[in-house]
C-alpha cells in the first residue's frame, strides 16, 4: 500500500448533498490534506435510474461551498464499468468464482424451504463446485466463491475489531446476467484502481466491508484501512431524516451560514480534540485523526450551528467575507451590490460582523449602509419624531457641519449638544437611529454616521428635521 494517505468521498447523485455526506466528504478531506495525501471525488452513479446530472450538480456546488476541493477529475463509476467485469471475468478464470444458472424461482423456493426447516435462509448454490460441463445453455450471474470456515475480521479504526463468521457470508454475485456489475464489486475495483489507503464512511457500510473484502483477498490487494463514522442523529435521538427538517448542504448556504462555521460545526459532529469547540481550519487540519471519532451518534443541534457560524463571521478577514456576502447573494438569487453599496458595506464591516451570526442578519444590520434616501422609516422608529425631536435635529446640523469627523469628536459634541438641550444622548438616540436607517433598533448612531459620512449623515438628519 502507498505512503501517501489517499481518501475519497463517493456519493450517489440521486439528490442534494445531505449533511451526513457533507460531514464523510470533511472527515475524509480532513484526513488527507491534513497529512498531505490525495483526496478524491467519485460519482457513484451505476442506479441510471436514480442518478441525474442535477444530482451530481448539487453534489458539485455543496462541496465548493464548504471548501472542499478534490484532487483530479471526478470519477464516474457507470463510465468503468468495463473494468468491474474484467475483474469479475479474471475471478472466474482463477476459479475463485463461478457460473450461477439458479433462477430466481429456485432461489425463492431454496430459502423458503431452509425457513420451514428452522436452517439459515443464505443461498447456497449448487453450481458452486459444478464442473462445466454440466453447465446449461441458460442466462447465469458470476458469483464469488466465499469463504465456507473460519472468521473475517474488521479491523476497523473508529469500531475496532468487528469479528464476523464466514458462515454468515454468501457467495456474493459480482457481475448480473445482464453482464452489469453490482455496486459491491464496482466499490473495490474502484477503490484499488484509485490507490485509496483509507475508506472513511458512514457506519452503516460497516457489514458491507467484509463482502467487499472477499473481493480484495481473492484478487490479493491490499485492503484499506477502514473507520466507519457513527451516523448523525436529530434532536429526538433517531437517524437524522426529512421528519427533523434535514436539509442539503446548499440549503445551508442560502440561509447564510458561514463556510467556515459549518466546517467547523460538522467536524465536530462525531469528532472531538478534547473541548475545544471552535477552532480554524488550520486547527482542524493540525488535529483531525482518526481515533478523535466516537462510536456514538452526533446529533445535530442547529443553535451550535448558528453559533460558531456567528463565531466564525466575527474573526473572519473583510474581503473574505465580503467576497463570501457576494457569493451568498448570487446563489440565494438576490441582487448583487454596487459599487457605493460594496463600499459602504467594507467601511460597516469591522462593526457588522461581531453581532451577526448569518449572512441574511449581517445584511439586515447592513441596511442603513445599502439603503438610498430619501429613507423609508418603519412605524416604531416613526414614533420617536414628533415635532420636538425634528425641531431638536434641526438645531443639531449646524454642529456637525465643522468638527472633526471621528469617533471621538462626534461622541463628545453630541453628549455635549444633550447636555445644552437640558436631555441625555439616549433621548437623542432614537431620533437619530430614525433619521440615519428609518429603523429603531440599529448599530452605534456613531458607527453609522462614520460609515455614512459627513454628507450623507447631514442629508439623512435634514430630510427629517423641521
Amino acid at each position: 500500500m502507498s505512503d501517501q494517505v489517499v481518501t475519497r468521498f463517493a456519493p450517489s447523485p440521486t439528490g442534494y448533498l445531505h449533511i451526513g455526506g457533507a460531514r464523510t466528504a470533511l472527515f475524509n478531506w480532513l484526513y488527507a490534506r491534513g497529512r498531505g495525501g490525495k483526496f478524491l471525488l467519485r460519482i457513484e452513479d451505476t442506479d441510471r435510474a436514480r442518478s441525474t446530472p442535477e444530482a451530481t450538480a448539487a453534489i458539485l456546488q455543496g462541496m465548493a461551498w464548504l471548501g472542499l476541493d478534490h484532487d483530479g477529475e471526478v470519477i464516474s463509476q457507470f463510465e468503468r464499468a468495463p473494468r468491474h467485469a474484467e475483474v469479475a471475468l479474471e475471478l472466474l478464470a482463477q476459479g475463485k468464482a463461478y457460473k450461477c444458472f439458479s433462477t430466481q424461482d429456485e432461489i425463492a423456493a431454496f430459502r423458503e424451504a431452509a425457513k420451514a426447516e428452522g436452517k439459515s435462509t443464505l443461498f447456497r448454490s449448487p453450481w458452486r463446485d459444478a464442473d462445466a460441463a454440466s453447465h446449461p445453455d441458460a442466462p447465469y450471474v458470476i458469483r464469488i466463491k466465499a469463504p465456507l470456515e473460519g472468521k473475517t475480521v474488521i479491523r476497523d479504526e473508529v469500531q475496532g475489531d468487528v469479528t464476523i463468521g464466514n458462515e454468515q457470508l454468501d457467495d456474493m454475485v459480482l457481475l448480473r446476467s445482464d453482464g452489469t456489475p453490482v455496486y459491491m464489486l464496482a466499490v473495490v475495483v474502484d477503490d484499488h484502481d484509485m490507490g485509496v489507503t483509507h475508506v472513511i464512511r458512514g457506519d452503516d457500510h460497516l457489514n458491507n466491508a467484509a463482502r467487499q473484502m472477499m473481493i480484495y483477498n481473492a484478487m490479493g490487494w491490499d485492503v484499506p484501512v477502514w473507520a466507519h463514522i457513527p451516523l448523525i442523529h436529530g434532536p429526538d435521538g433517531k437517524k437524522l431524516s426529512k421528519r427533523h427538517g434535514a436539509l442539503g448542504a446548499q440549503e445551508y448556504q442560502l440561509m447564510g451560514y458561514s463556510a467556515a462555521g459549518m466546517r467547523n460545526y460538522l467536524s465536530r459532529l462525531g469528532w472531538s480534540h478534547g473541548d475545544d469547540e471552535f477552532f480554524s481550519d488550520a486547527q482542524a487540519l493540525e488535529w483531525f485523526d482518526l481515533s478523535g471519532i466516537g462510536k456514538s451518534p452526533a446529533r445535530f443541534d442547529t443553535k451550535k450551528l448558528e453559533n460558531l457560524s456567528g463565531q466564525h463571521i466575527a474573526v473572519a478577514d473583510d474581503a473574505a467575507l465580503q467576497h463570501e456576502l457576494t457569493a451568498f447573494l448570487a446563489a440565494a438569487g438576490r441582487p448583487a451590490l454596487d459599487e457605493v453599496q460594496n463600499n459602504a458595506l467594507s467601511r460597516a464591516m469591522p462593526f457588522l460582523k461581531e453581532r451577526a451570526k448569518t449572512f441574511p442578519e449581517l445584511l439586515e444590520k447592513a441596511q442603513f449602509a445599502l439603503c438610498a434616501r430619501p429613507i423609508e422609516i418603519e412605524e416604531k422608529a416613526a414614533k420617536s419624531l414628533d415635532a420636538d425631536t425634528r425641531a431638536l435635529l434641526a438645531q443639531l446640523t449646524p454642529h456637525l457641519q465643522t468638527d472633526s469627523w471621528d469617533r471621538d469628536s462626534l461622541e463628545a459634541k453630541l453628549n455635549g449638544f444633550a447636555e445644552q438641550n437640558d436631555t441625555k444622548f439616549g433621548k437623542l438616540a432614537g431620533p437619530l437611529r430614525a433619521a440615519l436607517a428609518g429603523r429603531a433598533v440599529t448599530p452605534s448612531v456613531f458607527d453609522m454616521m462614520l460609515v455614512l459620512g459627513r454628507e450623507e449623515t447631514l442629508a439623512r438628519i435634514t430630510d427629517v428635521a423641521i
